[in-house]
């Protein structure tokens, strides 16, 4: 039975799937404008340290105040409305809830709300992929132990490619490669929320206007972002990282099969099994046309002769080997398409992307020379910029990694291009997601 006929069965017998949402900001919001048109599926509540910004944005995409207003929990099951709430334990801990979303955006603070979740048999569907990237396979082994499902969130990229690497390989194809697309120049990577918009293609106005979050989209243009979900892929499909970080290699959808293949055979990639991202401007800034800058790819190998004479009768667009080819998809909708997960976990017991491994990690590096004193401000902020590693080599050199990379005070002058170290900043040991990371170095990397 599809997902849809599951849900519109849930519909059917009165007994939606009901979900608690953590956050809803700009990612929640999306996912909120879909629920109404969604059968079998019943947001109870809503926590939001910022309640009336949360029903300002329920307002805004169209919700009827009846429908959010209900004066409590027990009310809102009662009669299918919405409780919003300060108190995401509050939220978590209501035994009728299946699902929760949790959508703040800070890493620190999803780890607490996945743990908490999974200790009252909560499913998770986690948007903050930051937090996934730096502990995301001991969360996965968490939410097993509680017996509940993990899951990256379809909509957002890397739960998307997830899906394409698990087709790959569900056809019997050996994936070569697997990403996103990317708009990137190198100088991008000093990028701050003071110069975002130019690049990005928006005045400062415009951004006003639209109310976006300057931090929040220089993530994406410094390519932490991309480093960010990349590491998420790489651990939820066993996949490499790149030994010295992203290439950012310019294509467009026609070339990937070219470009995203091994040096050995005329490429840009150091080996097979990796994960990249695809630039849509060429080094020199210039658009490359038929971008894929807003979508996701995987390159898969034709490994016999019948597989790739079969490439070359269906008109498939290979290499000029006609050894590999490329599948992808151009848009993501992002929250838009979060019910997806949610509707998997709860009625199939099946995650759309979950990690599986510790096999990359986002490091903190300096955007600038940093002195001492200074205080890191984290993804997309002034001081550093994510880039993935290899997660073996990121341990062992005790790289601070991005996910921790907040309100943390510089001891030791670090070079602009450097990696941050553990042993040039003032740790705070007592965050929960400072132990959990450490439980999972101990954990994953001791097998290796």
């Amino acid at each position: 039975m599809s997902l849809y006929a599951k849900l519109v069965e849930c519909e059917r017998k009165q007994r939606p799937v009901r979900v608690g949402l953590i956050g809803a900001g700009k990612f929640g919001s999306m996912f909120l404008a879909q629920v109404p048109n969604t059968p079998g599926i019943h947001l109870v509540g809503i926590a939001d340290l910022a309640p009336e910004g949360a029903r300002t944005n329920l307002r805004r995409i169209g919700w009827t105040s009846d429908a959010y207003q209900a004066p409590s929990f027990e009310d809102a099951l009662k009669n299918r409305r919405t409780f919003i709430t300060e108190s995401w334990e509050a939220l978590v801990m209501r035994p009728e809830i299946d699902v929760i979303v949790e959508c703040t955006g800070n890493p620190a603070a999803a780890v607490e709300h996945c743990l908490g979740a999974f200790r009252e048999g909560k499913h998770v569907v986690n948007v903050t992929v930051e937090a996934d990237a730096f502990c995301g396979a001991l969360l996965g082994q968490r939410s097993t132990e509680a017996g509940v499902q993990y899951s990256l969130a379809f909509g957002d990229q890397p739960a998307l490619i997830c899906d394409w690497v698990d087709w790959a390989r569900g056809c019997g194809f050996p994936v070569v490669a697997a990403g996103r697309g990317h708009k990137w120049l190198p100088r991008f990577a000093q990028s701050t929320p003071e110069t975002v918009w130019n690049d990005w293609g928006l005045t400062a106005e415009q951004a006003e206007i639209g109310g976006l979050n300057p931090k929040m989209f220089n993530s994406f243009l410094d390519g932490s972002k991309p480093a960010i979900e990349s590491t998420a892929v790489a651990n939820a499909c066993n996949l490499e990282s790149p030994e010295h970080g992203l290439l950012f290699p310019p294509s467009s959808m026609d070339d990937l099969p070219t470009v995203m293949r091994p040096v050995s055979d005329g490429g840009q990639l150091e080996k097979k099994g990796v994960v990249e991202v695809a630039s849509s401007l060429h080094r020199d800034g210039t658009p490359v046309p038929n971008d894929i800058r807003n979508g996701v790819w995987v390159v898969v190998e034709g490994d016999t002769e019948y597989i790739r004479r079969c490439f070359q009768e269906y008109g498939v667009k290979t290499d000029d080997t006609g050894k590999y080819c490329a599948v992808f998809r151009r848009w993501h909708l992002i929250g838009l398409e979060v019910g997806i997960s949610v509707a998997s976990v709860a009625l199939r017991n099946e995650p759309t992307g979950s990690p599986v491994c510790f096999n990359a990690d986002v490091v903190a590096t300096a955007k600038r020379d940093l002195k001492p004193g200074e205080i890191l401000d984290g993804e997309g902020g002034y001081t550093v910029y994510g880039n993935i590693q290899p997660a073996t080599k990121s341990v062992e050199s005790r790289c601070l990694p991005l996910g921790l990379a907040h309100h943390l005070k510089i001891i030791k002058p670090i070079a602009q291009g450097q990696a941050v170290h553990w042993d040039e900043v003032e740790a705070d040991t007592s965050l929960t997601a400072y132990k959990i990371r450490r439980e999972m170095e101990d954990l994953f990397l001791a097998k290796k």
